[in-house]
């Protein structure tokens, strides 16, 4: 398929909100590429050239690219950016003045395996002199591009391609390309939880297509792989221990930190991984992508483990070397940084509280008993602690019980300890990833406390509007958040103008500064009543508290929270993570 007809696709799919023919538009681009188009057409639908994992990012900015288009079209750069203030969308500039530029540009007919390969290049420069190669690349692939397509490309390398659907698209796109129903989706969510990367799984799944062989096929072929992250499981909410009880039966009660998930890939077999490079040890963040570099402590620490390939489930929480207290979040979050590192981890020294074990020497644990799955956990630790007194690994303390009033003490011990509550997890289940039945829910305030809700609420900035009086001098004066629809749309919850300090205004407004938005995203159902001054990109999630959640005929969640206060800053997030409208009625 050519780039020209890919981006029409593109072009189809910008201008329509309707989920499901959004869904048929992708499912009929599948059907219509070749077999080895699928997976990067995959990359490029969600702006990306690889997965979030391998973090590998264009690394291209805004002033790179108004030069970049400039060249390409022999004009001042001075002209581009007058444009791009006008039109507030560079990549709509770039377009227009492709389409009136009276330069002869000798236009390929460029497959999408062709720019794909060439976006990859262009991501993979780096080192002296790299700046200069990139806009050169820009220039040439620019050049040889239909206007359309130019406007695709400019905003895949800005990193701008929101085209209002997520992956969670892409995998009901596929079952109906193949089955002509969502019939599939189950099994495609299931796999793609396993081993986190949509590209291979699309081109694994439409190649048992074309093989003749059943889609039951794919869960025996793209199962866990060492090195590749799993999806990471997550609680539900429910109200009382009493209720946890009634709901779950037999149940694990663990302690709950409030510190940053991390799940920890250790390769210390002699065996070859199948995705191997040099490594012995990945770390990946609850959004999936890598964090290796964070933790340089880790690659001594992990030999003590033995000769066992595993992937460990944890929670790293910082804590101060000399009294051995936990730190609160906000000073172990410190911790995620590309510069310092070294002197970061001294300063602030991290534990990796570990809850469970999901792989062990090339077997998959997902699918055997939560009570199974402990004791494989403790006979590594077992055999941890035969090899050295001293780790940072510590094994999560827990509790096994059936009755509400063990589990309101546990949970109010572990408060009194200055922990987040607890997590209760079902004694028998098995590890669900993502937010899925009633494997795994938490309660972190105390039951019946007043004038506040029972737990905080994930959700993403959606805008803001200018400050008056003192916070003029801010910028912005109050924030819009919302939290996730049924179909991935986002949905406003709450007008946010109170609960931050100065420092709090300052950094929301550089951090809304980076992630401005030309027009409203398309994803976004807002209020006439509420729209901003300025439209954000969704990108920032922040936790927030609230007295009460009540009925609103102005917010389209349906609900409005009163009384928001900005807890913190989820930098450990991604919109994936962000409350859900289902789960607000159980925050109530």
């Amino acid at each position: 398929m050519t780039i020209s007809s890919f981006s029409k696709v593109l072009e189809t799919i910008e201008q329509t909100t309707l989920r499901n023919q959004i869904t048929q538009e992708l499912a009929k681009l599948f059907n219509e590429l070749d077999k080895d188009e699928i997976e990067p057409a995959c990359w490029l639908l969600l702006g990306r050239i690889v997965p979030p994992y391998e973090g590998i990012e264009f690394q291209f900015a805004e002033k790179m690219m108004i030069r970049a288009i400039a060249e390409a079209l022999q004009i001042a750069p001075e002209k581009v950016t007058r444009e791009y203030k006008k039109e507030g969308d560079l990549a709509k500039v770039a377009q227009s003045q492709f389409s009136i530029s009276n330069l002869q540009f000798s236009r390929q007919h460029h497959s999408v395996e062709d720019v794909y390969a060439k976006l990859k290049q262009l991501a993979l420069e780096n080192g002296e002199g790299s700046q200069e190669r990139k806009i050169a690349i820009v220039v040439e692939l620019l050049k040889q591009l239909d206007p359309v397509s130019v406007k695709f490309v400019v905003r895949i390398i800005l990193t701008k391609l929101r085209l209002g659907f997520s992956d969670m698209t892409i995998l009901d796109a596929l079952s109906w390309s193949v089955q002509g129903d969502k019939s599939d989706r189950p099994l495609l969510e299931e796999a793609y939880q396993n081993k986190h990367d949509i590209g291979k799984l699309a081109k694994q799944y439409i190649g048992l297509k074309m093989k003749g062989k059943g889609s039951s096929e794919l869960l025996k072929e793209f199962t866990v792989e060492l090195g590749i992250p799993i999806q990471p499981a997550l609680c539900q909410r429910l109200k009382t221990a009493q209720e946890m009880i009634d709901k779950m039966g037999k149940i694990v009660a663990e302690s709950k930190y409030d510190g940053t998930r991390v799940q920890i890939h250790i390769k210390n077999s002699k065996f070859k991984i199948q995705n191997s490079k040099e490594w012995k040890v990945r770390t990946f963040t609850r959004s999936l992508e890598e964090s290796s570099n964070q933790f340089p402590e880790l690659s001594e620490a992990i030999t003590h483990f033995g000769h066992h390939d595993i992937i460990l489930d944890c929670e790293a929480v910082g804590f101060d070397p000399k009294t051995g207290k936990l730190l609160a979040f906000q000073e172990t979050i410190q911790r995620k940084r590309k510069h310092g590192v070294e002197e970061m981890s001294q300063k602030i020294p991290l534990r990796f509280f570990v809850f469970d074990v999901l792989y062990k020497d090339g077997k998959s644990l997902l699918s055997i008993p939560l009570a199974e799955r402990k004791k494989n956990l403790h006979d590594l630790f077992e055999e941890l602690h035969t090899n050295t007194k001293e780790t940072i690994f510590v094994e999560s303390a827990f509790i096994v019980t059936e009755s509400a009033d063990e589990l309101r003490t546990f949970h109010t011990q572990q408060l009194a300890n200055g922990l987040e509550g607890a997590v209760i997890k079902q004694y028998e289940s098995v590890y669900q990833p993502g937010r899925k039945g009633w494997s795994w829910v938490k309660f972190k305030e105390e039951e019946g406390t007043a004038a506040k809700l029972s737990d905080t609420i994930d959700a993403v900035v959606m805008g803001y509007w200018y400050g008056k009086g003192k916070r003029n001098q801010f910028g912005i004066g109050a924030f819009l958040i919302g939290i996730q629809g049924k179909n991935e749309e986002i949905l406003t919850l709450s007008k946010v103008g109170t609960g931050l300090s100065d420092e709090q205004w300052k950094e929301l407004k550089g951090r809304c500064e980076k992630e401005v938005s030309a027009s409203q995203p398309k994803q976004y159902l807002v209020d006439k009543l509420l729209i901003p001054d300025v439209w954000v990109s969704p990108a920032i999630v922040v936790e927030v508290a609230g007295d009460e959640l009540t009925k609103s005929p102005n917010h389209s969640a349906g609900l409005a929270l009163r009384f928001p206060r900005l807890v913190k800053f989820r930098d450990d997030k991604s919109v994936k993570d962000i409350t859900t409208q289902k789960e607000l009625s159980s925050i109530r």
